[in-house]
């Protein structure tokens, strides 16, 4: 090694620092240029400090080796030395580097070591390895630098399957410490879930070879982090990550923003950004380590051929039309064609979001770019695609984020964009808007068995907070704005009215119950003058409490719950006998009668299909093909499990259906949909349906056999099915009630436990709402008379045990 004894002709420290505020506060340009321009004529100063050396190299690493240097950030640099001198000169020409940095005042991370040391070093300490793919010559012995690059990266790339798991241990750990930085009020830029740090862990990911991140909007996201961190810097003149609430208008101001709220919403919308992306490819890390271990495996057991020039295709599970399950994604089909089939984004959601699922960004993408626009008024299967989505639970909010990310939620939800990212600034609410309504439709789902309109819950919870972000009072603006989304996704005038009410209304339980006077007769005026039905006072309690859980812990209380419980007993109380009761199906037209006429005179069943009845969604694409089936069949046992067993083996999904006995005839009606594919031929349907009535069609074997092939498909977790006595529901007949989660051969297992039971199905409505269905069955004796409570409460029982 040879050393001149003093540095090269360079800028005096008092030239570099003049340089440096001049560069700071005069120069005009900021961003990614002034990060550079530091980055620069820093580099010169420490440059002309190390001076003409041989076997010694100083090399910039970490943030300060991307060439990204902040006003307050710390230098890191390395020394490095090829082991050849004497250390005592090591240290001197160490000292004549460090000590000039000090004097100015700046922050130094600095280390002292050979390109050996330094691996092993990296080695054992993760981070260490991260700063030097990072590396950067800055002077000295160039030939040291470029060998240092070049191992740490050959290093990074051969221990890559045990470092990034730890790499990623490392994001969660910050994660769990600092929280998400787009739901904080005073986020960490750097550190919180979403910052700086998982951006460059990214980086790292990218440099391994093994996955790399979505491209799109990545690096604007980092950039905008990065400027804001700098405002602040020079706002605080301090070396903070920490966006404080007090420093956000300035901080504001200083990056050309009109105020504290724009900034953070610009922020949030960074973070989020850089969230998603890390998500994407810590799923796609984790996917190429488990084909890495698993592939000596499947060379055993294949014998070293797997198919197809020793490849083997995954395997693929079908979730929905035009959607497969590959590699614990959902992802589409190859037959799946989004130009011509507008719900397609829904349907593929709901079948992720149902299956417990991430949505493939591979298919997100595709969906954005290629999807037709939906009709409007939607049609029926976009808007149960939509409840179906938000019914999953938890599974909903990442389905939920990855649509956002491509922009779909916004285009089917216009409306949405004045939520999206917004902040809350109040310290009960835990999420930003537009991720609290996603929360209470979470909340509202886990609530579905109390409510008799699942469906209206949810859409109710998604759209409560719809009006924020807008002038004036939000329920107000929210009830105007629910009246058009409402009717632009297909529902009708009294469901619409009964949304709107809920979105005005959705802070009147707990205010009223918690500011007024429970035993006086205005307080309960209070409610029944704005919801004036019971069916909508129970969903309106449903959701104050999901609201409320989803804005935070100090929300909610067991105080609080049990006020507005007995403000709802007193209301539903004052408002009994107002509601509809429940009806009976209508009696058969001149159509059914026809058909049942048929039927007593062949002493068979007889069926009519038709294909998309008038007032349905037209046909398009790949969408599912849906239908009207009627079926008459001479009264006799069993009729309702055969009829729905045979229905599920041809994977006909039960939209809607009522179920009538009238002169010695079953008169089944049916909304179906073609879970896949087209409809099958009606000859088919009446000779299986004539071999289950024989007993000779094994309904039971066929459909275990389908579920223990998919048993391995994962599943979100739902609440447990509620049977439940109706009080006062017939004055003939005992009704039962039947909430649970929709599943292939659900009404088949409903009709063989009602049959075990002993009892006789008169009539019943099924409906099918999203992935919740809400039945009523009307029930005697199997000689027609009426079941006494007790029985009928046992039958109750029966039918709950058998459906969990």
């Amino acid at each position: 090694m040879t050393d001149t004894g003093s540095p090269a002709t360079g800028p005096e420290p008092g030239g570099y620092a003049a340089a440096r505020l001049r560069l700071l506060h005069q120069g005009r340009a900021a961003g990614p240029p002034r990060r550079a321009a530091l980055a620069r004529l820093t580099d010169q100063w420490l440059g002309a400090l190390l001076g003409e050396t041989q076997g010694v190299a100083l090399v910039a690493v970490g943030g300060y080796g991307r060439g990204e240097l902040s006003p307050r950030s710390d230098l890191d640099v390395l020394l490095l030395h090829d082991g050849s001198a004497d250390l005592s000169k090591i240290a001197a020409i160490a000292d004549r580097v460090w000590y000039p940095v000090w004097d100015m005042g700046l922050a130094l991370d600095h280390s002292v070591r050979t390109p050996a040391e330094a691996r092993r070093t990296a080695a054992a300490d993760l981070k260490v390895h991260l700063g030097l793919l990072d590396a950067r010559h800055l002077g000295g012995d160039e030939r040291l630098t470029a060998g240092l690059r070049a191992t740490a990266y050959a290093d990074w790339r051969a221990q890559a399957p045990a470092r990034l798991p730890e790499l990623r241990e490392l994001g969660e750990e910050r994660a769990r410490h600092q929280g998400e930085l787009r739901f904080l009020l005073e986020p960490d830029l750097k550190e919180a879930r979403g910052g700086l740090r998982d951006a460059t862990a990214l980086r790292a990911v990218a440099a391994s070879w093994l996955a790399d991140a979505p491209r799109e909007g990545l690096e604007s996201a980092r950039a905008l982090l990065l400027d804001t961190r700098d405002a602040l810097h020079l706002v605080t003149g301090r070396a903070t990550d920490r966006l404080a609430l007090q420093e956000q208008d300035q901080v504001a101001t200083a990056v050309g923003l009109p105020d504290a709220d724009t900034l953070l919403r610009e922020v949030y919308e960074a973070a989020r950004t850089v969230s998603y992306a890390a998500d994407v490819t810590w799923r796609e890390v984790g996917r190429v380590l488990r084909a890495r271990s698993a592939r000596p495996r499947l060379r055993r057991i294949l014998g070293g051929r797997g198919g197809r020039g020793g490849f083997v295709e995954p395997e693929r599970l079908p979730l929905a039309e035009g959607v497969v399950e590959q590699e614990g994604e959902a992802v589409l089909a190859r037959t799946a064609r989004p130009e011509r089939d507008p719900v397609l984004p829904l349907r593929a959601a709901a079948a992720a979001a149902q299956a417990g699922l991430p949505l493939s960004p591979h298919a997100v993408r595709r969906l954005a770019a290629t999807a037709a626009p939906l009709p409007v008024p939607w049609p029926d299967e976009a808007r149960e695609a939509l409840i179906t989505l938000l019914g999953a639970g938890a599974p909903t909010v990442e389905v939920w984020e990855a649509l956002e990310a491509e922009g779909i939620v916004s285009r089917l939800l216009p409306e949405w964009q004045h939520v999206r990212c917004r902040p809350q600034r109040n310290a009960v609410h835990r999420w930003t808007v537009d991720r609290h309504l996603i929360e209470t439709a979470v909340g509202a789902a886990a609530r579905a068995r109390d409510v008799g309109r699942p469906d209206l819950l949810l859409v109710a919870a998604l759209l409560h907070d719809i009006g924020k972000g807008d002038p004036g009072d939000h329920s107000a603006v929210g009830e105007t704005l629910t009246r058009d989304i409402a009717a632009r996704l297909g529902f009708g005038p009294a469901d619409t009215g009964i949304l709107a009410t809920l979105v005005r209304h959705h802070l009147l339980l707990v205010e009223t119950a918690t500011r007024r006077d429970l035993d006086d007769p205005a307080t309960v005026r209070a409610v029944t003058d704005a919801v004036a039905r019971t069916d909508t006072l129970e969903l309106l309690h449903a959701l104050t409490e999901a609201d409320a859980l989803a804005t935070g812990p100090a929300a909610w209380s067991a105080w609080r719950a049990s006020l507005v419980a007995g403000l709802v007993r007193r209301a539903a109380a004052a408002l009994e006998g107002v509601a509809e009761s429940r009806t009976e199906p209508e009696p058969p037209d001149s159509g059914h009668e026809r058909l049942a006429a048929e039927a007593l005179r062949t002493a068979g069943p007889v069926l009519e299909l038709r294909e998309r009845p008038e007032g349905e969604e037209p046909r398009g694409g790949a969408a599912p093909v849906g239908a009207e089936l009627t079926i008459a069949v001479p009264e006799r046992p069993g009729v309702l499990p055969a009829t729905a067993g045979v229905l599920a083996l041809h994977r006909l999904t039960v939209r809607a259906a009522d179920l009538r006995s009238a002169d010695g005839v079953l008169l089944l009606r049916w909304r179906v949909a073609a879970e896949f594919g087209s409809l099958p031929e009606p000859v088919r349907l009446r000779n299986d349906l004539v071999r289950a009535l024989e007993g000779t069609l094994d309904i039971v074997g066929r459909l275990a056999e389908r579920e223990a092939a998919y048993a391995r498909r994962r599943r979100g977790v739902h609440a447990p099915p509620r049977v439940t006595v109706v009080a006062g529901g017939s004055r003939d007949a005992a009704v039962l009630e039947v909430r649970a989660q929709d599943a292939p051969g659900l009404l088949h297992r409903i009709g063989r436990a009602l049959e075990e039971a002993g009892v006789w199905v008169r009539s019943a409505h099924v409906s099918t709402l999203g992935a919740n269905v809400v039945d009523a069955f009307y029930v005697t004796r199997a000689d027609g008379g009426p079941l006494p409570d007790g029985e009928a409460t046992a039958v109750a029982e029966a039918v709950e045990a058998a459906l969990r």
